[in-house]
């Protein structure tokens, strides 16, 4: 396990990726022996109001326009097939020491909570903030000292009045088989989630470049 090596050479692992750096954070303080899930969540991506069958029809342009972050091609075509969760998942056990039994994911469409744990005792620790990578980045960094950034150059800053509300729901499996691929895939374990990655790579570029369907994807 990548959390023992660190242990047994007294290194502390700072992740970078907006959901583990808030588990990492809501993780402080906490023993891991105390917690009994580790929640990722999800926007859910560009196609999580549409239906299996029209899927069918989507092109990469409309893969590429993810509605709450600013990311790379590759990345935002996983998260639209939502292999980024699936992947994300698998980090978190490596990460973190969590058995995948114990690692939900949630679609979360708004992106304001980045992550979560529930300790034994039903408490449940959350980070939130607006969807900006600039705060895992710093945090990063920083750890485990806060820098006090000036207000100006944090703008806007964090209001639940103005966010209003939150929604959640549990992932469509028929629409995203990638998340139950990437479980299937870390229960196995060895080099299984290295051929994951490796072919949703190539499958993800090929989709990108029209010569595969979207719901091919899975299928490679």
């Amino acid at each position: 396990e990548l959390s023992a090596l660190a242990n047994d050479r007294n290194a502390k692992i700072l992740p970078v990726d907006s959901e583990h750096s808030a588990v990492a954070e809501c993780l402080r303080g906490e023993d891991l022996g105390r917690v009994r899930r580790v929640l990722l969540t999800a926007s859910g991506g560009p196609f999580r109001t549409l239906s299996r069958e029209q899927l069918d029809q989507v092109t990469p342009e409309m893969a590429l326009k993810h509605p709450n972050w600013d990311m790379g091609a590759k990345i935002t075509v996983d998260s639209a097939t939502m292999m980024n969760k699936g992947l994300e998942v698998i980090e978190a056990h490596y990460l973190f020491g969590a058995d995948y039994d114990d690692i939900d994911v949630v679609v979360h469409p708004q992106s304001i909570i980045h992550s979560a744990i529930e300790t034994q005792d039903n408490s449940v620790i959350a980070q939130l903030g607006w969807p900006d990578m600039r705060l895992p980045l710093l945090y990063s960094v920083s750890w485990p000292h806060r820098v006090r950034m000036p207000q100006d150059q944090w703008e806007p800053r964090f209001d639940l009045v103005e966010l209003g509300s939150m929604t959640f729901k549990g992932p469509d499996n028929d629409k995203y088989p990638c998340i139950g691929l990437a479980y299937a895939a870390g229960r196995v374990g060895g080099t299984m989630t290295g051929c994951l990655n490796a072919a949703n790579e190539m499958a993800n570029e090929m989709f990108r470049e029209g010569a595969f369907d979207y719901l091919d994807i899975p299928k490679a």
